[in-house]
């Protein structure tokens, strides 16, 4: 499985010790799973090359055709996606970046917010708001980095953790099409950082209380 970031590392930007409150609770969940589980909820999923786009679901809640177990599942993945989309525009907004940091909030920032727009689609009114977010100051030069990592590790395990119990087919395929995404995010970032981007064969899912639960530790979502 994924480890969060260096402690040590966050110990240097982090003073106030909310990342790492974010980072140790995704940790605690992630041990919680089990190597069955792992097996058991980790299956791949269908259709991940597929782009989001180009999946035909948007009509399915009007016609009354998705299940609410597969609306309240798309509305915590569209919660997660507004939490991402918000930071980046802000670390954007802040203008502290350069180089490759930078280039990646620009990159990765829209593609969070094509997957708010995505997700906002197929459920139209069903849509849950986006919330009030407070990030202090996560989203400058010294934290930026180590914030993206928590946050594009989180949205990794929230995903995977939540594929085994979706029950439409072209749900499943968007679930995985931006799996995949957010994966080579996480990747990126560790990449920038100089942590190794692949640590492990198996990416360990986490249920969607473990993930609320870590994202609550962070502070940044107000509402």
């Amino acid at each position: 499985m994924s480890n969060p970031p260096d402690p040590r590392a966050i110990d240097r930007v982090d003073p106030d010790g909310v990342l790492r409150e974010g980072a140790e609770a995704l940790q605690s969940a992630r041990v919680g799973q089990t190597r069955s589980q792992l097996f058991r909820r980790g299956g791949v999923l269908a259709g991940a090359g597929l782009a989001v786009g180009a999946i035909p679901i948007g009509f399915a809640i009007g016609q009354g055709g998705l299940p609410g177990g597969d609306i309240k599942i798309l509305n915590y993945a569209l919660t997660l996606e507004y939490l991402e989309a918000a930071f980046y525009a802000e670390a954007i907004k802040k203008g502290e970046l350069k180089g490759e940091e930078a280039m990646f909030a620009e990159v990765v920032g829209a593609h969070e917010t094509t997957h708010v727009e995505a997700l906002k689609k197929v459920l139209g009114g069903k849509a849950v708001k986006a919330p009030k977010v407070d990030f202090k100051d996560a989203t400058g030069k010294g934290k930026f980095l180590a914030t993206a990592i928590v946050l594009e590790d989180t949205g990794v395990s929230a995903y995977q953790g939540q594929a085994p119990l979706i029950e439409t087919t072209e749900v499943l395929a968007t679930a995985g099409a931006i799996l995949a995404v957010e994966a080579r995010h996480a990747a990126w970032a560790r990449d920038i950082a100089g942590d190794n981007p692949a640590p492990d064969a198996f990416e360990m899912p986490m249920d969607m209380q473990a993930v609320l639960d870590a994202v609550e530790a962070t502070g940044f979502l107000k509402g």
